[in-house]
């Protein structure tokens, strides 16, 4: 009989990358070999639809617990509002007598728990107390997560891409178009505001070169990077499609020439791997796992956060180089079709629902 693994995930239509990491299991060797119960607790849209989703979300859970009865409740979180909107979980599964992962996404750590309040401090230690494995993107994020909780409750599970050697192929044959591509939220934090520097930078030296930001944000957060690019003079340059999703990401993804990402702080980027699997470059930054799976000189280069004119250079130095530019391509395929397959990460993954239910 199938284990069952009640799984706590956002709606499938949101933006960001749990709902990108969860939906690569729907229909995959993780269904076959076990019965996966989606409860979603999250979705996009204003603050009752959110609040609404979220009330369902725990009623189904319920449910679940008193007639489903599932052998591991497997938990999506992140931090900031998200730990709240897990914490019921947490609970009630612990109360159940269940064995809970709790599959760790966040990003910020030194605003979530280093430079909190000793009360809330002591919130979250006591909250991730009541979970048997917590889920870690990459060892730099096991060392942050063991000031919560001991090492040994702790286990790494990279995410993973899909590798496109179609894609891979077209590239290698066609000539350099100078599109560089940025995928994700519009914001602080993923180093949008440098993006219009950047983009300055390079056009000094390419200037036919395309930015296309394909993402959103908060209303404040876009005007302002739209005024940034105006200020900057570069609004022939760039192009905002919005969040792209199905056949537009999959058309952008193979059309560019580079992948850019200068975050200040991540896990392991979804965008990232998924850029690699079809065979892009990768300019970004030494932030979460990003240098595990960006290896400078390699497929790409990692950069300081914030350092605008490295990252203008690297950017030109890889859309210059034809030679260089094609070693990182076939690099960044060959990374992820090695180490970062869908089908490794759901080994892992079986493993470790095998080894909590023991």
């Amino acid at each position: 009989m199938k284990k069952k693994v009640c799984m706590i995930v956002p709606n499938p239509m949101v933006k960001g990358g749990i709902a990108a990491v969860v939906n690569g299991y729907r229909g995959s060797q993780l269904e076959k070999d076990y019965k996966i119960i989606y409860v979603e607790s999250y979705r996009d849209g204003n603050k009752l639809a959110k609040l609404v989703k979220g009330i369902r979300g725990y009623f189904h859970f319920v449910k679940v617990l008193l007639i489903d009865r599932p052998d591991i409740v497997h938990i999506h979180s992140s931090f900031g509002p998200s730990f709240y909107r897990k914490m019921p979980f947490i609970y009630m599964a612990s109360w159940a007598n269940l064995p809970i992962i709790n599959h760790i996404h966040g990003a910020d750590f030194d605003e979530f728990y280093v430079n909190a309040s000793k009360k809330k401090r002591e919130k979250i230690k006591k909250v991730y107390s009541k979970c048997s494995v917590i889920i870690a993107l990459s060892e730099e994020w096991k060392q942050r997560l063991s000031q919560i909780v001991p090492e040994s409750k702790i286990t790494i599970i990279e995410n993973y891409s899909i590798p496109h050697e179609d894609a891979l192929k077209q590239r290698l044959k066609r000539q350099c178009n100078n599109i560089v591509l940025f995928l994700g939220e519009l914001g602080r934090r993923k180093g949008c505001y440098d993006i219009p520097g950047v983009i300055k930078k390079v056009k000094e030296e390419i200037t036919t070169v395309k930015f296309i930001l394909a993402g959103a944000g908060s209303e404040a957060d876009e005007a302002a990077i739209k005024r940034l690019v105006d200020e900057n003079g570069v609004t022939e340059n760039v192009v905002f499609p919005g969040w792209v999703r199905g056949d537009e990401k999959d058309r952008l993804l193979r059309d560019s020439d580079l992948f850019f990402l200068p975050s200040y702080n991540e896990g392991m980027p979804m965008s990232v791997l998924d850029a690699m699997g079809y065979g892009l470059p990768i300019v970004s930054t030494n932030v979460g796992g990003i240098p595990k799976i960006v290896q400078n000189g390699e497929n790409g280069y990692c950069c300081e956060p914030g350092d605008t004119d490295i990252m203008a250079t690297r950017i030109t130095y890889l859309l210059d180089d034809a030679e260089l530019r094609e070693k990182c391509e076939k690099a960044s395929y060959q990374i992820v079709k090695e180490s970062y397959s869908i089908d490794r990460h759901i080994y892992l993954l079986s493993n470790l629902y095998n080894e909590v239910v023991k």
